[in-house]
């Protein structure tokens, strides 16, 4: 196939559509906009509505003759090393479920690092999927979770030599990046594929500055949010393929059980266009954005009170493999607040937002898409929130637990929890019971407690004092968790249903 990466094959069928002039009387309804309320058409434009239409039967005919979703999806996987791409308009979130349902069934098991976010939680719930817990290189004295180690996919994989795979997050919300050609390598050495979460790594391929990506590492599946740290549309997700482990028709039947069959061609025309943007000029753009993102760390190390999380503190022996600088990850704690607090400050006093916040940590991310005004707009917002330390409230005490706390026993399969009889009970009476829910801090989403886990004190005591420092919980039956649903006792006995095994 010709891989002219100039060529933008969804954008082109666009455009021709426009010009052809062409009367749909087929969904959507508002036929571009001319049915639209006025209101809306003034607030979203024209443009939203006018480019909003079939995939097939209008942007290609009924029968796909056009080839044009195929075409953009070959040259997505050309530019990113790849032998198969699926563009998906319902994001990473069901990305990586197709990608967990295409290596495991029902009660098989799956290695998954135990900072996951949700949307793999949600794929176990679906799924039946039996996971096998890996833990997170865990810093205690920043209290912050990096992704397993080759080590420790080592030791899993002995224990589970049934295992179908392995998932792992690399980057994490915080930038840090696992050893990937190192998992790949446990994986490739029993015939395992390794499934990679790459939602914010969609730049990684397009600057050699940047750590490594999940294809040139030797992962078979990588998901890739291009609405991160690219220029998608939200929702905007791609997955990629590479290797013999796992079979694309399966892959493309797990995605199509899961997908909708009305995606938007707005979300898949910017997946389009970013991948020409990224290989014409994509090195140029991320390489102006590594130079601004140094003088930005440089300058926010110099405010007092502030400090950037830079490689020093993030990579080494039982840290991260890699970090990517973009995020700028500023721990607020010597100015005795919290990350909560100084989000909120940001958008309410100098209209800044912030990727994420936590007990002593906002991330500050950066993209090509930024320049010497809005780095300077971010310094300047952050030197006016050091400068009213002295006004903001105290730092509300969040009792992190420490790393051994943070794990609790998983007692029963994650659906067989979620999905089983369920009672709430007061927080001060759900220690030792079996979490029936999600209860995930959001952002960045990567649950503290997962429907099947035993609750222990540690952790109920760090929920309720975050919940009251300014933690959001927004998958919890009451977020305020004053309550939690957990699994009834009778339901919870061994007797119900055996024991879940170890995920040691």
């Amino acid at each position: 196939m010709n891989h002219d990466h100039t060529q933008a094959p969804v954008l082109e069928a666009l455009a021709r559509y426009r010009q052809s002039g062409a009367l749909s009387f087929c969904p959507p309804g508002h036929k571009q906009g001319r049915g639209a309320d006025p209101e809306v058409r003034r607030v979203l434009g024209d443009a939203v509505f006018r480019d909003d239409l079939l995939a097939s039967g209008a942007l290609d005919d009924r029968r796909g003759r056009g080839r044009v979703l195929e075409r953009a999806e070959a040259l997505m996987a050309d530019a990113v090393h790849a032998t198969h791409t699926f563009f998906t308009t319902c994001g990473s979130s069901l990305s990586v479920k197709s990608a967990m349902l295409a290596v495991a069934g029902p009660h098989q098991k799956l290695l998954i690092g135990r900072d996951a976010h949700k949307s793999v939680v949600s794929g176990l719930i679906l799924s039946g999927v039996r996971p096998v817990w890996v833990d997170p290189q865990w810093d205690a004295e920043r209290h912050l979770a990096h992704p397993p180690s080759p080590a420790a996919f080592e030791a899993a994989f002995e224990k589970h030599p049934d295992a179908r795979g392995a998932l792992v997050v690399s980057p994490t919300p915080y930038g840090t990046c696992a050893d990937l050609r190192g998992i790949a390598e446990v994986c490739h050495r029993r015939s395992r594929p390794l499934i990679v979460d790459e939602a914010w790594g969609a730049h990684l391929p397009f600057h050699p500055e940047l750590p490594a990506w999940a294809m040139d590492a030797g992962a078979d599946i990588c998901v890739t949010s291009i609405h991160k740290m690219g220029s998608g549309l939200e929702q905007g997700s791609v997955f990629h393929l590479q290797g013999d482990l796992v079979d694309p028709a399966v892959l493309r039947s797990r995605a199509d059980l899961l997908g909708t069959t009305s995606p938007s061609v707005p979300v898949y025309a910017a997946l389009d266009g970013w991948r020409r943007q990224m290989v014409l000029h994509g090195h140029e753009l991320l390489g102006n954005a590594l130079e601004l993102a140094a003088k930005v760390r440089t300058a926010v190390e110099g405010i007092p009170g502030l400090h950037v999380n830079d490689r020093a503190d993030l990579v080494g022996d039982g840290l991260a493999h890699d970090f990517d600088p973009l995020p700028v990850v500023v721990d607020v704690a010597d100015l005795d607040t919290t990350g909560y607090v100084a989000a909120d400050w940001l958008r309410e006093h100098r209209h800044i937002a912030v990727h994420l916040a936590d007990h002593r940590r906002i991330n500050a991310q950066l993209t090509h898409a930024d320049d010497t005004s809005t780095a300077g707009a971010l310094v300047s917002a952050l030197e006016d929130f050091a400068g009213h330390a002295g006004e903001l409230p105290g730092a509300s005490s969040v009792a992190v637990p420490s790393p051994a706390e943070l794990r609790m026993e998983q007692s029963r399969l994650p659906r067989d929890a979620y999905f089983g009889p369920v009672e709430d009970v007061p927080v001060t009476e759900a220690a030792g019971r079996v979490s029936a829910e999600m209860l995930t801090p959001y952002p960045p989403g990567i649950p503290t407690a997962l429907p099947g886990e035993r609750l222990t004190e540690p952790v109920l005591r760090y929920l309720t004092s975050g919940v009251a420092a300014g933690m959001q919980l927004p998958d919890a039956t009451d977020p305020g968790l004053r309550t939690v649903r957990v699994l009834r006792e009778d339901a919870a006995a061994d007797a119900a249903g055996g024991r879940f095994p170890s995920s040691e």
